[in-house]
């Protein structure tokens, strides 16, 4: 069912999309085991591309945006290193110490979507602040998805991942730039369907959460400033200033009894606990 643009999914079929996102935590989880110094973005997406195949499942980044004679993208995941934001196309670069990698993938499974998304450093971090960015990126995905709860709204979330990355800013001493025009959206028989999600926002706007919902929460920060471009390739997206990027993503259900997050391998328990937030059990 849909309104608004934006579909709503049975309990039955979001247990389905979490057969998926269990697959795509394996996934991902292999892709960041093989990431070292002297390793390809190659043999990073070679990696995710195997544990997808074996469980019977297809990437929904690989051709994404086919049309005519233009295959789409050419990957299963995006690998982007350093200033690039997202979108990424993995190939013979070699990943050196201390270089920062996004890993972005997504799978489908019975026909319906996972997404997300790690950041992980290539060996030690180069400096703290570095260590700082891939922190507060991800905090920022948890407190938005901390944030969904059926009746509030969809600027809640938005709210949420803006004030925590202004948070850690202030704590760390820095302030992150928060990528606007690309964020998070919805998912289930697509990878990109309505709502979309900005990542930043004000409390109380924005469509109502309702049970049946699923959602990617996609937080993207910089060490400089925020605005970016992108490349000829047409996928590739940086920071226009060279700074360098983080980037999470988990894709999540809304239960009538709370919150499931579809593509983390515990359904989120541990990430959500120090929100107070017991996610809903849909294995």
């Amino acid at each position: 069912m849909a309104h608004h643009g934006i579909q709503y999914k049975t309990r039955g079929e979001l247990q389905a999309m979490r057969a998926s996102g269990v697959i795509l935590a394996r996934a991902i989880a292999a892709g960041r085991a093989v990431v070292r110094p002297g390793v390809t973005t190659a043999d990073v997406d070679a990696a995710v591309a195997a544990v997808i195949a074996e469980a019977g499942a297809t990437s929904n980044f690989l051709h994404y945006g086919a049309h005519g004679s233009d295959p789409g993208f050419p990957a299963t995941i995006c690998a982007s290193v350093n200033d690039e934001v997202v979108h990424g196309i993995p190939g013979p670069r070699v990943l050196l110490e201390g270089d920062l990698l996004s890993i972005d993938a997504g799978c489908i499974l019975d026909g319906w979507h996972s997404d997300s998304a790690i950041s992980v450093h290539v060996g030690d971090a180069p400096d703290m602040a570095e260590v700082d960015l891939i922190n507060a990126t991800s905090s920022a995905m948890w407190a938005g998805i901390a944030a969904i709860n059926v009746g509030g709204r969809l600027g809640d979330v938005s709210w949420a991942i803006e004030t925590s990355a202004e948070k850690s800013g202030a704590q760390d001493g820095r302030r992150y730039g928060s990528v606007s025009g690309y964020g998070g959206h919805g998912i289930g028989t697509a990878m990109h369907m309505e709502p979309f999600i900005p990542n930043q926002g004000k409390r109380g706007k924005g469509p109502r959460l309702a049970p049946g919902m699923a959602l990617a929460i996609e937080p993207m920060l910089t060490l400089g400033r925020p605005a970016t471009k992108e490349l000829d390739d047409g996928w590739t997206v940086v920071t226009r200033d060279g700074a360098r990027a983080a980037h999470f993503e988990h894709s999540v259900a809304v239960l009538e009894d709370g919150i499931c997050v579809l593509t983390a391998a515990d359904g989120g328990a541990a990430d959500l606990a120090p929100y107070g937030v017991t996610p809903v059990s849909l294995d």
